[in-house]
């Protein structure tokens, strides 16, 4: 009976904490100075533990079957690991051995008899840090948007900690209301006929995959392989280059990027691409809002937690990929995008796994999931970081990036913005995907689309 008094997991943190599918978020903050032990146990127990009684709560289930929080007493320290290697040895040497640790982590479960997170120190200097410092968290506990909300409040400015950090405004693709009678009427329409298709296209997704190709191994299980983490960095002014010659957003000129490098990545692969159906699966925030609020009010609104769906957006594919103008990749993933956003099939489907999880259970509405993600090519989920320098108690932050592990897939990206860089992450499978080939196509595909849209200047890519 006391379980029952405890505060139940929403049915989304539900679903994506069940033995047929597991989430966690894997945070990466690169630290131009690093933290020992003692400093991070302190800086956790004083800034990260007090901003949710989750960080301290363990997921129990009840004798209905219900999943709860229960808060415990947190001993920080059993929940930062230091793992040690040789010193002395180079930074590009570091680098393997931070990219063998993070695929080693990477699936591991958490201990169900402690709150669902840790962290890892990794102390040694690499070709992007002078020390790493590795959130890993069950996805129960927040999406992507309430853990940049706990960013706000662990991250200060470098150069004023006194000051707030300024964080990028979140623009909304909706049409405009100075619509006319008839635009109006016709939008509705149009809404209803694509949130129909829409939804009844994801119920059949459990049936319906993407064509066979490179992208997916269709191994068993996938989730569970070994994975390889890989990143390429743009200038976000060139982005937004792109952007205004075209007329799209940043996330429009990033989706086609990835589209181009995937068609680019297939055929240097010896595949005939054509008209490859490849499906990504965007993550979308459901609040209903524009731009980032503080964690008070974030608290107070009830926002805390996971309100995420998937946005299905086919990627466009050409039969003669040289030939084809590289701003097409753009355009066409822009249309598609802007159709699928009219639509509320990411509502109605929501509500659907809610009434699936209640009648069947959680297990069910996971596989329902599971099963639309293993059916697609990619994920992409994108998050906004801070426009000025952040630092962590007092350590300069380089750089950070996530990335989302549990994700029945080959490959998934994961995208962020800090300082005027836009970093894309690309996790994939280790021994299928060719990661250095893939990151020479991102490359290639923004160069190109670059020279098509701006002209034949210099890219800062990294």
């Amino acid at each position: 009976m006391a379980n029952a008094m405890l505060p139940p997991l929403s049915p989304l943190a539900s679903f994506i904490n069940t033995p047929v599918l597991t989430f966690y978020v894997l945070g990466v903050c690169e630290l131009e100075v690093p933290f020992d032990k003692p400093q991070a146990v302190e800086f956790l127990e004083h800034g990260f533990l007090p901003l949710s009684k989750r960080f301290s709560s363990i997921i129990v289930t009840d004798e209905k079957k219900v999943q709860r929080w229960k808060k415990v007493e947190c001993q920080t320290k059993d929940h930062v690991i230091v793992p040690t290697f040789p010193s002395g040895l180079t930074q590009e040497e570091y680098d393997v051995k931070l990219e063998d640790y993070i695929s080693d982590i990477y699936m591991e479960q958490l201990p169900e008899n402690r709150p669902p997170w840790e962290v890892h120190l990794f102390m040694y200097p690499t070709s992007n840090a002078a020390g790493t410092m590795l959130f890993k968290l069950n996805h129960a506990l927040g999406d992507g948007y309430s853990i940049m909300g706990a960013l706000l409040t662990l991250f200060k400015r470098a150069d004023d900690p006194s000051l707030p950090l300024k964080f990028p405004s979140a623009s909304s693709r909706l049409p405009g209301l100075a619509l006319s009678n008839y635009s109006r009427v016709s939008n509705f329409v149009y809404r209803c006929v694509n949130t129909f298709t829409d939804f009844t296209k994801g119920l059949l997704g459990t049936y319906l995959e993407d064509d066979d190709t490179v992208l997916r191994s269709k191994t068993p299980m996938v989730e569970f392989a070994p994975v390889n983490i890989s990143s390429v960095t743009f200038s976000l002014d060139q982005i937004k280059e792109v952007k205004s010659k075209i007329g799209a957003t940043v996330n429009d000129v990033t989706t086609g990027v990835i589209a181009y490098a995937l068609q680019l990545y297939m055929k240097r692969k010896g595949q005939f691409v054509g008209e490859t159906k490849s499906t990504a699966l965007i993550v979308m925030n459901l609040r209903m809002y524009r731009g980032f609020k503080n964690l008070e009010e974030m608290l107070k609104a009830n926002i805390w937690g996971n309100h995420f769906g998937f946005l299905t957006v086919s990627l466009p594919s050409f039969n003669d990929i040289d030939n084809v103008d590289p701003i097409e990749y753009i355009t066409r993933s822009k249309n598609e995008v802007k159709r699928r956003m009219n639509s509320m099939a990411s509502y109605f489907t929501s509500k659907f796994l809610a009434i699936l999880g209640t009648l069947r259970g959680p297990e069910a509405a996971a596989e329902y999931i599971h099963s639309n993600l293993r059916n697609t090519s990619i994920m992409i989920s994108n998050m906004a970081g801070p426009v000025e320098k952040a630092s962590m108690a007092g350590r300069p932050l380089k750089s950070f990036y996530f990335t989302v592990p549990g994700v029945p897939q080959s490959l998934v990206f994961t995208i962020v913005t800090y300082m005027g860089k836009l970093r894309l992450v690309v996790n994939s499978e280790r021994g299928y995907i060719d990661r250095d080939m893939l990151t020479s196509c991102l490359k290639e595909a923004f160069t190109k689309i670059y020279a098509a849209s701006v002209g034949e200047h210099p890219v800062k890519i990294e």
